[in-house]
């Protein structure tokens, strides 16, 4: 694998650090009323949670360059985990007060984070062919 990462690293700004901030934040939020639930479901989805803030944020700080080679897979581990999450909630969800809170800030969350990908990448398909390329480079094969 290549020393270089494919895209310099865009760590500094005051917009990028809020936009970071929000980001963990929310997360935290939807983890914290998750873990509030009880049941054995609800917690683990906290812990996945708790565990996609913790990569979120060592993708926006490190600056090693494998971390910032894959700085796109807690990205996009935590956009399929909030989207997941709100899937099932509406196919088998109870409908109370706290879970529309919870949708509203996983709906933000999502949001935020598809303006992050535009911030960092140019884009959800940008983010995608980096993605794919750093894969390919791992495994060894040529890129095309």
């Amino acid at each position: 694998m290549s020393a270089t990462p494919i895209r310099a690293p865009d760590r500094g700004g005051a917009y990028a650090i809020a936009l970071t901030v929000a980001i963990v934040a929310l997360t935290l939020a939807t983890a914290y009323i998750h873990s509030t639930l009880g049941g054995m479901l609800f917690t683990l989805n906290a812990l996945g949670y708790a565990a996609l803030a913790v990569a979120i944020l060592i993708g926006a700080s490190v600056t090693l360059p494998i971390v910032v080679r894959f700085s796109w897979l807690p990205r996009i581990g935590l956009f399929g985990y909030t989207l997941a999450t709100i899937l099932g909630w509406v196919m088998m969800g109870p409908r109370y007060e706290m879970a529309y809170l919870a949708k509203g800030i996983e709906g933000v969350l999502l949001a935020l984070l598809v303006v992050d990908t535009f911030r960092v990448y140019g884009g959800p398909g940008a983010m995608l062919v980096e993605a794919r390329a750093s894969v390919m480079e791992l495994i060894g094969s040529p890129r095309r």
